[in-house]
């Protein structure tokens, strides 16, 4: 296992899989939605059709943020073998915490793939980030968070207001920034954005610099916990209802000369996530025992069980979802008025299952 780039080794060992993996190539079948057909198909039935796994696995950095809650699920199925039965030999690199460092790990080569918020991909692309975009993971792990007594009982109330986040261009202020757009109000203007550190955002809003919390899970349900915060939306709630949460991206330059390892990845990446929606407390306590992200291995469970798997983002539903993220992102200013999101979802969108 890589170094943490926050100097901090990180806690799991590296899993490495020498052995033989016998794994029957199978007909991929298109067009499943939901976790009761992906349950009564079986996950073998998600195996990539056009790849036989070799004796030796192939080798793969990818990205993630080690102690993000939406994470967990790609830690715990290295650890376990779900990606050596797919014939991966994972290192795990850990990027931090915001889209800008997802982007320089990727562009710096010193990983080939890996998970980010769909949103924190899109403005890079449209600069000219060579990347393709070719699984989704999950919705929702992100919440904004007041005081019972604030007085602000939806998000509307928050006009005029300041919220309080963890970097300037974080991924909770890029999310609910779309969805204080679509809620009339605009989120450069009628509102104020207060950075604080990481792991002090709730203390912001206790001392009165800040009437909002906008942060990722752990850390928000954390505070919504500790400090008695009511929830006024998260991204599984309007605009986001549905929608995809954390996509993975492979370099543009790695996808053209390993296809068949990025299929692997996707295949894995599946497997463990429906591992994860069927058994949250088993990945909750490695979570736990493995991360230490200081909260109870209740908690984790409640965190990771919340999150939605049932759907599967993949060809054309995660190209729409690239659509639907550029269109969301003009709302706010972030993306190009003259970008076309038809045009580059269809050109960064790779159908990684299709025949």
């Amino acid at each position: 296992m890589k170094k943490n780039t926050s100097g901090a080794t990180p806690a799991h060992d590296r899993v490495n899989s020498t052995s033989q993996v016998s794994t029957p190539r199978r007909t991929l079948l298109k067009g499943v939605g939901g976790l009761g057909a992906v349950s009564a198909l079986g996950l073998g039935a998600f195996q990539v059709n056009s790849f036989a796994v070799q004796a030796k696995p192939t080798k793969i950095s990818i990205e993630w943020t080690e102690v993000a809650a939406c994470h967990s699920p790609v830690g715990f199925g290295v650890a376990k073998g779900i990606y050596s039965k797919h014939g991966l030999d994972v290192d795990l690199f850990y990027q931090g915490a915001s889209g800008q460092t997802l982007i320089q790990s990727l562009a710096t080569k010193k990983a080939e793939a890996g998970p980010g918020l769909l949103h924190d991909w899109l403005k890079p692309i449209e600069q000219g980030f060579d990347v393709k975009l070719f699984a989704g993971s999950h919705g929702g792990c992100q919440r904004l968070l007041v005081k019972e007594d604030s007085g602000i009982k939806t998000i509307k109330d928050l006009k005029g207001k300041t919220i309080g986040t963890f970097d300037a261009g974080s991924p909770s202020r890029v999310a609910f920034s779309v969805a204080l757009a679509a809620n009339g109000i605009d989120p450069n203007r009628d509102v104020t954005w207060k950075v604080f550190p990481f792991d002090l955002v709730a203390e912001g809003v206790e001392r009165g610099e800040a009437d909002a919390v906008a942060h990722m899970d752990p850390w928000a349900y954390s505070y919504e916990k500790k400090y008695k915060l009511r929830k006024i939306y998260d991204t599984q709630t309007g605009v986001f209802q549905d929608r995809v949460c954390c996509v993975l991206g492979v370099n543009g330059d790695y996808w053209a000369q390993n296809q068949d390892t990025i299929r692997r990845v996707a295949a894995a990446n599946l497997e463990t996530h429906q591992y994860t929606a069927a058994h949250p407390d088993e990945v909750a306590k490695w979570y736990f025992d493995t991360l230490k992200p200081g909260l109870s291995v209740e908690d984790l469970t409640t965190v990771l069980s919340s999150l939605t798997y049932h759907q599967n983002w993949f060809g054309k539903e995660l190209e729409k979802e690239v659509r639907i993220g550029y269109e969301q992102l003009k709302t706010t200013g972030v993306i190009d008025a003259k970008t076309n999101p038809e045009e580059i979802a269809q050109r960064v969108t790779v159908d990684i299952f299709k025949t």
